[in-house]
């Protein structure tokens, strides 16, 4: 049996190695926020036939308009995402793109103001702080009945740190999407990273419960060697599990069209990242706990 637990530092080393470039853009350049964050308006609107963005963007500009960013939705549709607008200047561009490129639908008109920005971004740290706390609490009480010294706490800690690096590597691969290839965060965003926190916390359950089923049947042996037992019976299971989702994500974002595709990548990066963390991470984590305990 190879001992995982052993090579614990090199699972800590490759972690630093990923997010590190991520740490880094976050400083340099923070994130490309969409309009759910800073206000603004996203137009939908279906044209006769297929246009050029660059078309479309020129078409705002010369409206007064500007323009963060235009996506195509299907054939001859498209998005665009404005600075926030009145109501006399939306009726003037559909005007405007009337008479240049034919006729027009409208399909959708949403604004954003500033205020609900503001809240939308406060509302995303506190559903990350509580999802966090609540995890903590209910690890705490499942684990109640593991032998001692061994303490519930600490699997519920360990595995929101766990987590929270799985949540700041998506963070940061934003970060440098935003930056390189103008890739904006917006609400899907913070529901894939909350979707992610979900999974990766499933993962990391299923070898926690193993080593608490595991630590009355090794009582001669240290939490380490109880941990990587349980690491190797539940490897496979949960590489199978993680896989079956990736394949369905890749076929998602191959087939899904452009309106989910960062979404899709988000969960992808994140459920990834998920379940390396959930294995060797978070049990790497609270042996390296319970060994500066003595345990």
């Amino acid at each position: 049996m190879i001992d995982l637990m052993g090579k614990k530092w090199w699972f800590f080393i490759l972690s630093g190695i990923i997010i590190l470039p991520g740490i880094i853009s976050l400083g340099l350049y923070g994130l490309n926020l969409g309009v759910d964050f800073t206000g603004g308006a996203l137009l939908e609107y279906k044209f006769e036939n297929k246009l050029d963005k660059e078309d479309i963007r020129r078409e705002f500009i010369s409206s007064g308009i500007e323009v963060s960013g235009i996506v195509e939705t299907g054939e001859a549709s498209y998005i665009v995402k404005t600075k926030p607008i009145n109501e006399q200047k939306i009726i003037e561009v559909k005007k405007s793109l009337s008479e240049k490129f034919g006729q027009v639908e409208e399909l959708r008109v949403e604004n954003v103001g500033p205020t609900i920005g503001v809240e939308t971004t406060r509302n995303a740290f506190v559903s990350l702080g509580l999802a966090s706390a609540m995890i903590v609490i209910y690890l705490a009480l499942a684990f109640r009945k593991v032998p001692k010294p061994t303490s519930p706490w600490r699997f519920g800690v360990t595995a929101v740190i766990a987590l929270l690096h799985d949540v700041l590597l998506l963070v940061g691969l934003f970060s440098l999407l935003g930056h390189f290839l103008k890739v904006e965060v917006d609400v899907l965003f913070v529901t894939a990273a909350l979707t992610v926190v979900g999974f990766s916390v499933h993962d990391t359950i299923v070898v926690f419960d193993r080593i608490r089923e595991n630590l009355p049947k090794h009582l001669s042996r240290n939490f380490s060697e109880v941990a990587n037992i349980s690491v190797t019976q539940t490897l496979a299971r949960s590489l199978n599990t993680s896989l079956t989702v990736v394949f369905v994500l890749l076929a998602l974002l191959l087939f899904g069209g452009e309106t989910i595709r960062w979404f899709t990548v988000a969960l992808l990066a994140g459920i990834i990242s998920g379940t390396y963390s959930s294995i060797f991470n978070a049990t790497a984590l609270l042996v390296l706990w319970e060994e500066k305990l003595g345990h």
